[in-house]
């Protein structure tokens, strides 16, 4: 696997702008690059939805550039990729309910913008490097499992088809227009910074919410398995998809350790809190439309070819997750 040197090596003394960036990898991913010497540029706006924090960047003051500002905002963006060298475009909706009730947002903010970057790149800076967080909710209900890529996309929410929207926007731009891009499909993320006050990031980090302020929490259905990745893993990959050659004009998955149903999920979770309870319940109507039942990714592929793979296994991200929610969490609710 790329060692830090070689990471320093590639980004010491480089632009580099992160949409998204005050969000809970977007920001991760700012720290990292700090330390390795980067010059640092976000685009966040900061809209209360979308998990913005600037409780993300602590310590950071003076190291990084923040603009806030909309990746809607067309007119803004030719100013804000001229000059870098590398982009991580982390902005988009991630909610898949907020997909369902107000899709054209979801539509604006994950398909057209997308598409408006790309386009102020493709004129204004054709030669710098980007990588796009796609999810793995493009693929919906797996046929099979692991769920590699060659898997059909077919997602069961209006998020999942305006990722695939603008996935593929950086892949066709790559193609045509010479732009090196790369696309990672996320699985569910964990790690400091998370969002916490609801489930418009992830369920998981209610759950932690109501643990470290002493409430019970519910899980629903609670069979279904799935995989989580540690933000500073994925923060590995995005690293190594932006420095390797290999990885331009690719997708590649991201997973973790192995997966677990989200009941047992719970039960390490009050385990490692020394204490709380939760309540199994049936799926509410409007989610149990969008479930997508068991899903897991095969990330051999990123393996192979650039050599990443998750480090961190279940235990440590949900203790380490929970430590600094201990800590921090009157920042985040």
């Amino acid at each position: 696997m790329t060692t830090a040197p070689s990471f320093q090596k590639t980004y010491a003394r480089r632009r580099v702008l992160i949409t998204g960036g005050l969000g809970f990898i977007g920001s991760n991913l700012a720290r990292r690059l700090v330390a390795l010497g980067a010059r640092v540029t976000i685009v966040d706006s900061l809209i209360p939805e979308y998990g913005g924090n600037r409780r993300n960047l602590a310590g950071l003051a003076g190291r990084v550039r923040v603009h806030v500002a909309d990746v809607r905002d067309w007119p803004r963006l030719p100013r804000l990729v001229q000059g870098q060298d590398f982009i991580f475009n982390l902005a988009g909706q991630t909610s898949h309910m907020d997909s369902m009730t107000d899709p054209q947002t979801d539509l604006d903010i994950n398909g057209r913008a997308q598409l408006a970057i790309l386009e102020a790149c493709r004129v204004h800076n054709p030669t710098l490097r980007i990588v796009f967080a796609s999810t793995r909710q493009v693929y919906g209900r797996p046929d099979y499992l692991p769920v590699d890529e060659r898997h059909p996309l077919r997602p069961v929410d209006v998020n999942g088809i305006n990722k695939i929207a603008g996935e593929s926007f950086h892949l066709l731009y790559s193609r045509v227009h010479g732009l090196r891009a790369t696309a990672l499909r996320l699985t569910n993320t964990l790690g400091p910074g998370m969002r916490v006050k609801d489930a418009r990031q992830t369920f998981v980090g209610v759950w932690i919410r109501c643990l470290v302020e002493g409430r019970p929490f519910e899980v629903w259905g609670g069979e279904q398995r799935r995989d989580f990745t540690y933000v500073d893993d994925a923060v590995e990959a995005f690293l190594l998809a932006a420095a390797r050659p290999a990885a331009v004009g690719e997708v590649f998955n991201l997973g973790g350790p192995p997966p677990v149903t989200l009941h047992r999920l719970a039960e390490l979770l009050v385990e490692l809190n020394g204490g709380g309870s939760f309540a199994v319940r049936t799926f509410p109507a409007d989610r149990q439309k969008i479930d997508i039942g068991d899903f897991y990714a095969d990330d051999r592929r990123i393996g192979r070819k650039l050599g990443w793979r998750p480090r961190t296994d279940l235990r440590t991200m949900l203790a380490r997750t929970l430590a600094y929610y201990r800590r921090e969490l009157r920042h985040y609710v």
